[in-house]
């Protein structure tokens, strides 16, 4: 009897360190964010609106009477440290699911490891095709660069009217160059010509010599698909070359930094964004009034982006089959019309969400506007309101 006690004990013992750490009453998240660094605004509101959708659904029971333990570690907005977080995760923590990153190479930089690992890891933000394409368990909750940079291009061709056209581009960023061949692609589609392209690296603090050449091709609209710290000093240097033609990004401007750096260099510019805001739907403004309730700003759409995947997150464990890497996997995977604040997701056949996109103008004191959304071919479009038409405006300096 005593052998048989002790052999019961030892077997017992074996399988409970085989169990992710607090397996018996966690479900634990990993999150890896910039919150130091080039694009800590983005990891910043990001983690905000992750804390934001745990607390809300532990202070509901947690899933299936599990709370929800999120790990938090900061890349410092570097892909070699992103890897390293995530290997620690899926080695140390034993975590069931991993939330990040914003930057597209960092998520790049990561997804094999949570691949290998058989871990699902969904990315709020990270727009480049090639994350999703690193594995079956790697999932994206917001809408891909074919679709923003199409976007981006079809506005400046087709309600902008432009025919010539020059590009800025972070040559080390994935996010900026797969948004540059999109871009290209689609403004030739529409009859515009690319007059000029100028390259440059994340952190640099003087575009004179590109920005001189692109004056010189005079094309109508400069497209500058990178990130708010670069957008901002390209576009005071810009003006003050005499450069007077709309610049035009994607969702990388978002953030509360970009007007404070640019100012009104910015003015009469665009660029693509998750959502509004200032959207009527009552899940937008319930999310929006929480969040300033608890944080004292506007929520950025890296907030309401990294919110939504969370909470899609948190539905598909509540709907697996268990805590094991693979059947949450699939429950994420059959995620189907989720009423997310940026929009209704479903995943396709390739993890990735299609999204609805507005097209964001900046005016004059740093106001915010939505000039119209953009319908592109596989893009779900919804909105409460018909495209073009008129929204409330806000203060970028205030958010």
């Amino acid at each position: 009897m005593k052998r048989i006690l002790i052999a019961s004990i030892v077997v017992a013992s074996l399988l409970s360190a085989c169990q992710p750490q607090g397996a018996g009453d966690k479900v634990r998240i990993g999150v890896f964010m910039s919150l130091t660094g080039t694009t800590a605004n983005f990891g910043i509101s990001s983690t905000n609106g992750i804390k934001m959708a745990a607390d809300e659904a532990n202070a509901a029971g947690g899933i299936n009477g599990k709370q929800i333990e999120v790990l938090v570690q900061d890349d410092r907005s570097d892909a070699s440290e992103a890897a390293t977080i995530v290997t620690k995760f899926v080695t140390q923590d034993q975590v069931h699911a991993i939330l990040g990153e914003v930057a597209s190479s960092r998520s790049i930089a990561a997804a094999p490891i949570a691949q290998n690992a058989k871990i699902p890891m969904l990315t709020p933000s990270s727009t480049n095709p090639e994350v999703t394409k690193k594995g079956d368990f790697i999932f994206r909750s917001c809408f891909i660069d074919p679709v923003q940079g199409a976007a981006i291009a079809q506005f400046a061709a087709k309600s902008l009217g432009a025919k010539t056209a020059a590009i800025m581009v972070d040559r080390k960023n994935d996010y900026s160059t797969g948004l540059e061949t999109v871009i290209t692609n689609t403004f030739t589609k529409f009859g515009g010509k690319m007059v000029a392209t100028q390259s440059y690296q994340e952190g640099d603090q003087d575009f004179n010599a590109q920005l001189t050449s692109l004056k010189g091709a005079n094309p109508e609209v400069i497209f500058v698909p990178g990130y708010y710290n670069d957008v901002g000093l390209i576009a005071k240097q810009a003006r003050d070359k005499g450069i007077t033609v709309p610049l035009i990004g994607g969702d990388g401007w978002d953030s509360t930094q970009l007007y404070a750096i640019g100012g009104k260099a910015l003015n009469g510019s665009y660029f693509t964004n998750h959502y509004s805001p200032y959207d009527t739907d009552p899940k937008v403004q319930k999310f929006v009034n929480d969040y300033k309730a608890r944080y004292g700003n506007v929520p950025d759409a890296l907030a309401a982006t990294a919110y939504d995947a969370a909470r899609i997150m948190f539905d598909a464990i509540k709907r697996s089959k268990s805590l094991n890497g693979p059947d949450i996997r699939d429950a994420l995977a059959a995620t189907k019309d989720y009423p997310g604040v940026t929009g209704t997701v479903t995943f396709n056949q390739n993890r990735d969400a299609v999204k609805p996109i507005v097209m964001i103008e900046i005016k004059d004191g740093g106001l915010y506007a939505v000039r119209e959304r953009v319908s592109v071919e596989g893009a779900a479009i919804s909105s409460n309101a018909p495209p073009g038409a008129p929204a409330p405006t806000r203060t970028a300096a205030n958010q």
